[in-house]
């Protein structure tokens, strides 16, 4: 979209709380805060929900596409939830256009990095790692999901696992199964959800692989993991690897 002389002028964090403000909805603000379980240790604390549908916060991130990177942080900055989920929109957005640069899209990839402490929450890395981190490395090395996955924070371990569900829908899967096996034995379920989704997304590309680590790790992974990671595997394997599992 070829923006008129100025236009890009108006596209500043404070502009956007205020169009985001204005779409604000108790009723739905008090929906978020249970959905998300918001406050409830590090699970949210400390976030403002105002009420703010999904759908909206995608269509106004798209208005916003072209929303300086220095912008984009005052929004990182926000205690609003759905401004920070906004501002992961309009990273991710671009992130995933055509015409968006390496060096443009390393811009996002670093503000990700480096603002990891405002991303905390699975609804906001969900929206980061694929379209942001996970684009970027599809070309770049992997090493920092390593070192992600092995942090203390949830979320940077999360990031970990669901970025290489971009490199999976490249045909890759060695680093979904490596980062699996260091998280294996997470004691958070959110990460158990996460990593048994990557395994599922990587056996619908090579089931041999998905096999060979469920042959290995199937009796002692979290309950969570392994259901998720056989949602789509025939029925008589399903009950194989779900008999395996120990109490």
């Amino acid at each position: 979209m070829t923006r008129k002389p100025g236009e890009a002028q108006k596209l500043t964090a404070k502009r956007f709380l205020q169009r985001l403000k204005a779409q604000a909805s108790p009723v739905e603000a008090r929906k978020s805060l249970r959905y998300f379980k918001s406050g409830e240790g590090e699970y949210g604390e400390g976030d403002k929900f105002i009420g703010v549908r999904m759908g909206t916060v995608f269509a106004l991130a798209r208005e916003f596409i072209d929303m300086p990177i220095d912008e984009i942080e005052k929004l990182l900055d926000s205690p609003i939830h759905e401004a920070r989920a906004s501002a992961l929109s309009i990273m991710a957005q671009r992130s995933k256009r055509k015409k968006t640069t390496d060096t443009q899209r390393k811009q996002l990839y670093d503000l990700y990095l480096r603002r990891h402490d405002r991303i905390n929450n699975w609804d906001l890395v969900d929206l980061g790692a694929l379209y942001i981190t996970g684009i970027y490395l599809i070309d770049h090395p992997r090493d920092v999901l390593y070192k992600l996955a092995r942090s203390k924070n949830i979320w940077k371990r999360r990031t970990a696992i669901v970025s290489t569900g971009q490199l999976i829908r490249h045909g890759e899967t060695a680093d979904t199964f490596k980062i699996a096996e260091l998280l294996i034995q997470d004691k958070e379920d959110l990460i158990h959800k996460a990593t048994g989704w990557m395994l599922r997304a990587a056996g619908d590309v090579d089931l041999r692989k998905l096999f060979n680590f469920l042959d290995k790790h199937a009796a002692t992974m979290p309950r969570t993991a392994l259901r998720y990671a056989l949602e789509h595997v025939d029925k008589k394997k399903r009950a194989y690897y779900m008999g395996l599992k120990r109490s």
